[in-house]
């Protein structure tokens, strides 16, 4: 069972090898979806300062009958905090919402804040170091069991690494079949740093996709089993966002190994350009998040 496999952090931390994203549970309903991903053999919740559901999610964590050090719990700092107060008392702010006195990972969840995403003219490099600072000093308290990053780019990267004294653990990432950003999912894993896979099922577009639909057939399984699948031979920790019970159990049921060829026929889709619904989030600010 996928449960009960995990990767290895760079510091030796272990990481359930599958994750539930949170993103658009609202903060009442979180405690629920915790309770029920438990039950089902989660073990790894994965929230945002910017989701607003800390505090539903903390609530699910003390009432899901699992002792809390059987959970991976990751969430992430706010995108806005680019100076060392505001990202230190963000992190406090963290653990007092969801109730805990440690995490076992936190990210800055974005080397831009939203509102100015994806403009290359000002990569926030100082604030980024700043905030990735307030994380290496809780990480060091023990406060923090390891730390990374979210959306971070090469240039991202390179920035935190040229000075940190605590290299990131992992690098949130939105990856999947249709949309693979190998240079830097490559570039990531040769720092040694985890890319975990956020949207692996690309907000329900990859359901109108008839290859992918027809592979999945061959597999006997369904398509966002086969995207889940995807990911995890791709070394990336998928997290697929359900509230839904029997969704967190059909996501779950990815024993199965795609072949060589078709992972080749996945990784060469034609790129999602448009998310309908989805392609505006509220934590972007309105604006098309970029998409490679």
């Amino acid at each position: 069972m996928i449960f009960d496999e995990v990767y290895t952090l760079s510091n030796g931390v272990k990481i359930p090898k599958l994750g539930l994203g949170t993103w658009f549970i609202a903060d009442e309903n979180a405690a629920q979806a915790v309770c029920d991903a438990v039950a089902i053999g989660y073990r790894h919740i994965d929230t945002a300062q910017a989701y607003g559901n800390e505090k539903g999610i903390g609530e699910g964590i003390r009432k899901c009958g699992v002792k809390r050090d059987a959970l991976f719990i990751t969430t992430k700092l706010a995108a806005e905090a680019k100076d060392y107060k505001s990202a230190e008392k963000a992190i406090e702010g963290s653990l007092e919402a969801l109730s805990l006195d440690y995490l076992d990972m936190m990210l800055i969840h974005s080397p831009q804040p939203w509102m100015e995403y994806g403009d290359d003219e000002d990569r926030c490099f100082e604030g980024n170091r700043e905030a990735w600072r307030a994380l290496e000093d809780a990480y060091k308290a023990g406060k923090l069991r390891a730390i990374g990053v979210s959306n971070f780019q090469k240039a991202d990267l390179d920035n935190i690494l040229s000075s940190c004294t605590v290299a990131p653990m992992a690098n949130q990432l939105l990856v999947h079949a249709s949309n693979t950003p190998f240079e830097l999912l490559e570039y990531s894993q040769s720092k040694g740093i985890l890319v975990e896979a956020y949207s692996p099922i690309a907000h329900g577009e990859v359901l109108k996709n008839p290859k992918i639909a027809e592979i999945a057939g061959k597999y006997g399984v369904t398509v966002p089993q086969l995207c889940i699948r995807y990911d995890l031979q791709l070394g990336t920790l998928p997290l697929p966002k359900t509230a839904n019970p029997e969704h967190m159990r059909g996501n779950a049921q990815v024993d199965f190994i795609i072949s060589d060829e078709d992972m080749e026929a996945l990784k060469k889709l034609e790129k999602i350009e448009n998310y309908g619904a989805s392609s505006f989030f509220p934590v972007y600010g309105g604006k098309l998040p970029r998409q490679s």
